[in-house]
């Protein structure tokens, strides 16, 4: 195998090309190793289109159908941030049979949107944490308006402007001059 690649710089000197150093080709095999778990993860995952939206339909709906019913034991602070977040990861988790999870994941931590994505998945682990494990109302219920608050938030990332416009538009009404 040496002896391949000691020809094959041969043959890139003899033609002009920049033969790369071993460290270069490290570096090289480091960043295409950082996605190497998405990519193939990718690779398995080939769904026809009549299947992304099937699969899409069926998550988005049982994310729809979890959040809807969290309604019905709003009263019930513990119960309302399991299935309110239930019916959000699903959603969230929907768009990824749309458009595949190695975009969804680089969409959600493009920098524009990567302080509300970890906003928005922090605020889902703070209020099941609450509802599961500290059992107390009012903190269930101030993280579930966290994460509604987060969700907005991170809706909002993917229109162009609509934050800043949302920004200002709580600003002026919260203002205290007249």
């Amino acid at each position: 195998m040496e002896k391949m690649s000691k020809a094959f710089e041969k043959v890139k000197i003899m033609v002009g090309m920049e033969v790369e150093d071993e460290e270069q080709q490290a570096a090289a095999l480091d960043n295409d190793n950082s996605f190497a778990f998405m990519d193939e993860f990718n690779r398995n995952c080939t769904l026809s289109t009549k299947q992304r939206l099937y699969g899409f339909a069926i998550c988005f709906a049982a994310g729809l159908t979890c959040t809807l019913l969290s309604m019905l034991v709003f009263l019930k602070p513990i119960k309302f941030a399991i299935a309110f977040t239930l019916g959000n990861l699903l959603s969230l988790g929907s768009t990824a049979f749309l458009i595949g999870p190695k975009k969804q994941i680089s969409m959600m931590l493009d920098p524009v949107r990567i302080y509300a994505t970890a906003i928005y998945i922090a605020s889902m682990i703070i209020a099941l944490f609450c509802a599961l494990y500290v059992h107390n109302k009012l903190l269930t219920l101030l993280a579930i308006i966290l994460e509604f608050g987060a969700l907005v938030w991170y809706s909002l990332s993917y229109i162009p402007f609509a934050r800043s416009m949302v920004s200002k538009i709580m600003v002026s009404c919260f203002d205290t001059e007249f």
